[in-house]
């Protein structure tokens, strides 16, 4: 039997799999409620074109919606989080995540209006490069200049 770090291709636990919310803010309801919902249009469409997959090894980012374009960053990249969690969008429950990573075509990552709870995902990603990392057998060095 493998152990873990013997496997690269252990299996990988979805951490978050969806979309961002179609209204995750009370300004963006508002917005709605007085456009009588023709501000929802363009809000789904924008929904619809995008997708996130978070799991315990990579983060998968689909978006459009007639051409698709699919970005994919291990774990072990991630260098940075940053949680971010404004006023309107904590009443309905969603945030942001910004990921700082060590990957050349996508050296910021964000993550925006998820309706989940941001900071446990954000425990969880965390935890999740880590395991990585070390299965991986990468070190991060920090230089200071």
């Amino acid at each position: 039997m493998q152990s873990a770090a013997e496997s690269p291709t252990q299996q990988e636990e979805v951490l978050f799999d969806g979309r961002p919310a179609l209204i995750p803010s009370v300004g963006v309801l508002l917005l709605i409620i007085v456009t009588l919902g023709l501000w929802l249009l363009p809000r789904w469409w924008r929904a619809l074109g995008v997708h996130y997959r978070i799991t315990t090894r990579r983060i998968v980012v689909e978006t459009g919606v007639l051409s698709k374009r699919m970005e994919q960053i291990d774990l072990y990249r991630v260098n940075d989080y940053t949680v971010d969690r404004p006023f309107l969008q904590r009443l309905l429950g969603s945030g942001n995540l910004l990921l700082k990573t060590f990957d050349k075509t996508t050296p910021e990552l964000r993550i925006t209006e998820i309706k989940t709870d941001v900071v446990a995902l954000y425990e969880q990603l965390r935890q999740a490069t880590e395991k990585d990392r070390a299965a991986r057998g990468v070190r991060m060095i920090d230089y200071e200049t």
